[in-house]
């Protein structure tokens, strides 16, 4: 099986468009590596994720906004000879992004990311009450620096 590098936007997009949950990694001020499963949105090379106003993570943003992101869609077990355990691979795309959390005040910008993750999982449209889009927390992420590797392609393709 063979690792492809993706460079072209369409395909790194693809693949973020097929995730469910975006990895945040962080650094605490003791260089302990901090990491959280989160829900997304995503439009023009920016994450958008959203939390509570307080907690570790939090915390750690104040002090640190410097971010990688990973995405991983769906692996498929593929294999070149079922019974050889070492033709066995997973199918998968894998986005990492690099960048810096700037918490969005903006309440027109909070209810825009608002929007963007909801329509992410799901085609409804949704209505927010002020009081809740005040009390979320928005993290917005451009990505800086962005890779994509593609696992478990049949090296007989062309």
């Amino acid at each position: 099986m063979k690792t492809l590098v993706h460079t072209d936007q369409a395909t790194i997009e693809e693949a973020i468009r097929q995730c469910q949950v975006c990895s945040v990694g962080m650094v605490d001020t003791d260089g302990t590596p901090y990491v959280i499963p989160m829900s997304f949105g995503y439009e023009e090379n920016i994450v958008y994720l959203h939390s509570g106003q307080e907690g570790r993570s939090i915390s750690i943003l104040e002090k640190n906004p410097n971010v990688c992101l990973s995405f991983c869609t769906d692996p498929k077990i593929v294999f070149q000879h079922p019974q050889v355990a070492c033709s066995y691979s997973a199918h998968s795309k894998s986005v990492i992004g690099w960048g810096r959390v700037v918490f969005e005040e903006d309440y027109d910008e909070k209810l825009k990311a608002l929007n963007l993750i909801m329509q992410h999982y799901s085609d409804k449209t949704f209505e927010f009450n002020r009081p809740a889009v005040l009390n979320v927390k928005i993290w917005k992420v451009e990505l800086q620096k962005v890779t994509c590797k593609e696992f478990g392609t049949s090296p007989h393709k062309n």
